[in-house]
């Protein structure tokens, strides 16, 4: 048995002397003397008053874990929703690049944009622009184009964040890319601003557009994501082009069409323009926008031709 006293090296020394059973150790500034008569007891550490016998988790912790776990998975998924949309806009870029490198072929061989619809085909009349541009350009990059009804696109006309709805009206076809035939709200006007003819007369989209009279053809959209717009209804699956609806696509619009539209690509649409390049602007720019640089973007002349918006 120890004992710790502070006391003087001269008063230890003769502490020793007297009792020669004690022994005088130091331990950092103190003396400690401890009797050899008296047994060593071993040190047994400090008395544990609460004793643990638990073999397992507390309800609390138990919580905590799983609450960890629940936050850890929400993050994760949300990581991996971003990482599959931004996946789809890229391959649906590649695609809408792909459509307008079909493009460039066209007006290289041809010197003129394809119709947005040839009815005189069937006549003889600007056969090399087959029934509409989509057939064009299929005949330029060679896949396979569906024939009923446009339900089941395939390749390059098939965008992976895009499904037809199954409200959809069973007797239109499903367009997920579309083309900007007509311009700035021309499809009621008397001649189209767009790429898809000069539409002389509501029954043909002839003559065709030269590759000359684009004015500006990095700011002229040439084929984009299916989308169209009026009265702020952003349409799906119908074409590209701003600023009017078809009557009976107004019903379409109450039926989730504009969410759908702006949930496809996060807000944006891919378009390639006519000198090839590709922008992802967002929906907003593109159908809500009422600046020039918005506005002449959708005609050939790169006017903005504001006069033809709706009222």
């Amino acid at each position: 048995m120890s004992q710790r006293i502070a006391f003087s090296r001269v008063d230890a020394v003769e502490t020793a002397r007297q009792r020669p059973s004690l022994i005088v150790m130091r331990h950092d500034a103190t003396l400690l003397i401890r009797d050899k008569s008296k047994p060593k007891t071993k040190w047994k550490g400090p008395i544990n008053m609460r004793k643990c016998n638990r073999v397992g988790f507390t309800l609390i912790e138990l919580l905590v874990v799983i609450a960890v776990i629940g936050i850890l998975a929400a993050l994760l998924l949300v990581g991996i929703s971003r990482a599959k949309g931004k996946a789809q806009r890229i391959q649906c870029a590649n695609n809408v690049r792909q459509l307008g490198q079909a493009m460039q072929l066209f007006i290289a061989q041809y010197h003129a944009y394809p119709l947005r619809v040839n009815s005189g085909y069937w006549k003889g009349k600007d056969t090399e622009h087959f029934t509409s541009w989509n057939a064009a350009l299929e005949n330029e990059i060679a896949t396979h184009f569906p024939r009923e009804g446009w339900a089941e696109p395939k390749g390059v006309w098939d965008c992976p964040a895009a499904e037809r709805p199954s409200d959809f009206p069973s007797n239109r076809g499903f367009q997920e890319y579309g083309y900007n035939g007509d311009g700035l709200n021309s499809i009621f006007a008397a001649s189209a601003l767009g790429l898809g003819g000069y539409r002389v007369d509501k029954k043909s989209y002839a003559p065709p557009v030269k590759e000359s009279e684009i004015a500006a053809p990095s700011e002229m959209m040439a084929i984009g994501d299916g989308f169209h717009e009026g009265n702020g209804i952003v349409q799906d699956g119908t074409g590209l082009w701003r600023g009017h609806l078809w009557p009976d696509y107004y019903a379409q619009g109450k039926l989730g069409s504009t969410k759908r539209s702006f949930s496809r690509h996060q807000g944006k649409a891919n378009v390639v323009f006519c000198d090839g390049h590709v922008e992802s602007p967002t929906l907003k720019f593109l159908f809500e926008d009422t600046s020039d640089a918005a506005l002449v973007r959708w005609n050939r002349d790169h006017l903005p031709h504001r006069d033809r918006l709706p009222p």
